[in-house]
Formats: structure tokens, C-alpha cells, sequence
């Protein structure tokens, strides 16, 4: 690590509606550093897509950044012009997008393509251009490359038109990659490989990647930290050492909970009840209390803090700020009740 790259700060992206201004994504806060592969993860609709969405200035009307900041080598992106991001995308900061198959122009050849990008933003010469798109094709594992430019998306299985697209991210190496789920929908073998490749890139090119998922597997093979979102919030944040072995929040442990352990027979696997509000459902209170089996009274009525620790972690929970008032009042956790019956959302 030589420093942080990106950095986001008290990020809020809203959506406005007939109904007014919904919040999808309230108060992100996080930091990438040079070479760090940072994984975030959550249930669909948890804010992920919308948060790399925003980092890469492609929210779409109705949507809109709101507040916060971005800062992309003390550049601030949410001040940025329209022509000055894209001059960042794809140079700086690349996607790869989740659904391989919509993202690419069925129109245009896989070449095509990928020599537009070094056309844009390095003005390189067609047959430089070319060259260039032909290696990075070989070097993603795509077998003759040569004749793969000639090919349009169509032609390709799902495997190969996410290397294509991984491809196309990297070709103008940039500093940082968001990845939008890359390996959903592909088979095991597959998801191996393309999981692999991700390791090899961050490992040749320090390249910092961004690693959203809902798969708690493919976070402990490849990041080295981890970001746990809920209802468009960072609930806890970690190493991905100490939140696999110690996890704070009783989301991130529901979320370990329901991964199947191979070693361990069950008759029926554990999921965590409820499901998680639309954007803007929850006026106060802590969004995941009524799905929580550990809510307080006061989780219904108070926005819980993001307490922070000394090495870095933190967690967003009443819980933790309880145990703080235990201590400094000799074993009374103040006015901390437990409610006497969570509600529940089925």
C-alpha cells in the first residue's frame, strides 16, 4: 500500500420522484488505498450498484449526487465537469459491469471496441491501437485473439464476453477498477478463473479494485477488506480477517451465517428473516431492526452511530454504543432497554 487513492466521504445519492426524494444510498464513507482489493457486499438493493454508480458519474436522471464527496487523488469527482469525468472514465477509474451481454454494443466487433477506448483517451494509432487490443485479449486468456476482434458480442458465451469486458476496463490501466459482480451468472469453473485474473491484475499492474458482491465466498479468496452495506448505509467495515472471525453487526453475522458449510450437515439452512426495505421506507431508526434478533427499543426510534476503532474497523449499532455506556457507568447500560417484542417483516 503507498497511500490512498479514493476516498469517499458521507456520500448520498437520492432519486426524486413523483413522491418526492428517496434515498438510495445515506452517509458512505470509505477509503481506497493503491493496490487494496476492497470487497462490498450486501443483499440486492442494498445500494452497491448505486454507490460505484456514483463514484463513476453515471447516476441517470432521476438520480442525483446530493452530498458528500469523492476525491480521486484530492481531486474532488463530485465537482468535476461532465467533460473532466470523462476523461477519468476509463482511463483512471474503470467498470466492469455486471451483465457482460447488455454492456457491450452488439453492433460493433469486440475490436472495435476495445480500439475506441485507446482511441479516446491515449489517441493511439489504429494499427497501435490494434496491437494493443490484441494483447489485451491474450493477456485476459482469450484463445485467438487475432480472430476474436472480428467477433461481435453475440458470438461469445457469457464467460468470454465478461473477459472481453474485463479487457476493456484494463486496457488503459487504469489506477482503479469497480467491479459490478463479474462472476454472477457464471459457472463455477468459470468464476475461478475470472476471480484468478482479477488477483493477477491487481498483483502485475497495483491496480485497486472495488470489489462489489453478495458473495461472502468469493470476498475471503480475493479482497483484503470489506465493506458490509444495508439499506444504502456502510453497517460495518473490517479486514477481511477480522470480520470473518469477529463480526460486529448482527447483519454481517446473519450474512456468514447463511453461507453452507460443506463440513456441517443441516436440515435446514439459516437465512435471516424478513427482507430488506425499499429505499426511503424507514423514516428513523436503525433500517435493519426489524429483521434484527438483538433490537432495542431505542434501534426503532434512534439513527444508531458509526463508532469507529482504533485499527479501523467500525460498525453502525446501537449495540456497541450500549457496551460503551456499560462501561463508564460500572455495568448499567444507561437507559438501554430491549424491546420486548422486535418487530418482525415476512
Amino acid at each position: 500500500m503507498t497511500g490512498t487513492i479514493l476516498e469517499v466521504s458521507q456520500l448520498k445519492t437520492s432519486f426524486f420522484t413523483e413522491n418526492g426524494e428517496v434515498p438510495a444510498v445515506s452517509d458512505v464513507t470509505f477509503r481506497l488505498e493503491k493496490g487494496e482489493i476492497l470487497g462490498v457486499v450486501g443483499e440486492s438493493g442494498c445500494g452497491k450498484s448505486v454507490t460505484s454508480l456514483s463514484i463513476m458519474g453515471l447516476v441517470e436522471q432521476p438520480g442525483k449526487v446530493v452530498g458528500g464527496h469523492i476525491a480521486f487523488k484530492g481531486e474532488d469527482l463530485t465537482q468535476a465537469s461532465a467533460k473532466k469525468m470523462r476523461q477519468i472514465r476509463g482511463n483512471d477509474i474503470a467498470m466492469i459491469y455486471q451483465d457482460p451481454m447488455s454492456a457491450l454494443n452488439p453492433v460493433h466487433t469486440i475490436g472495435a471496441q476495445l480500439m475506441e477506448c485507446l482511441g479516446l483517451h491515449h489517441k493511439a494509432t489504429r494499427k497501435s491501437a490494434r496491437r494493443q487490443a490484441i494483447e489485451c485479449l491474450e493477456r485476459v486468456g482469450l484463445p485467438q485473439a487475432e480472430q476474436l476482434m472480428h467477433y461481435y458480442p453475440h458470438q461469445l458465451s457469457g464467460g468470454m464476453c465478461q473477459r472481453v469486458m474485463i479487457a476493456m476496463a484494463m486496457i488503459c490501466e487504469p489506477e482503479v477498477l469497480i467491479a459490478d459482480e463479474p462472476t454472477t451468472a457464471l459457472d463455477v469453473t468459470i468464476q475461478a478463473q475470472i476471480l484468478e485474473l482479477m488477483k493477477t491484475l491487481n498483483r502485475e499492474f497495483n491496480t485497486s479494485i472495488i470489489f462489489i458482491t453478495h458473495d461472502l465466498g468469493v470476498v475471503a479468496e480475493i479482497c483484503d477488506r470489506v465493506l458490509v452495506m444495508y439499506n444504502g448505509r456502510v453497517v460495518e467495515q473490517g479486514t477481511i480477517h477480522t470480520l470473518f472471525k469477529a463480526p460486529k453487526h448482527p447483519y454481517t453475522k446473519g450474512l456468514i451465517q447463511s453461507v453452507p458449510d460443506v463440513r456441517e450437515k443441516k436440515q435446514r439452512l439459516y437465512s435471516i428473516p424478513g427482507m430488506v426495505p425499499s429505499p426511503g421506507e424507514i423514516k428513523k431508526g436503525c433500517p435493519f431492526a426489524p429483521r434484527c434478533e438483538r433490537a432495542l427499543a431505542q434501534c426503532y426510534e434512534i439513527e444508531p452511530p458509526f463508532i469507529k476503532y482504533e485499527n479501523g474497523d467500525a460498525v453502525r449499532c446501537l449495540l456497541y454504543e450500549a457496551e460503551k455506556k456499560e462501561v463508564t457507568t460500572h455495568g448499567r447500560i444507561g437507559d438501554f432497554t430491549r424491546s420486548p417484542q422486535p418487530k418482525k417483516v415476512f
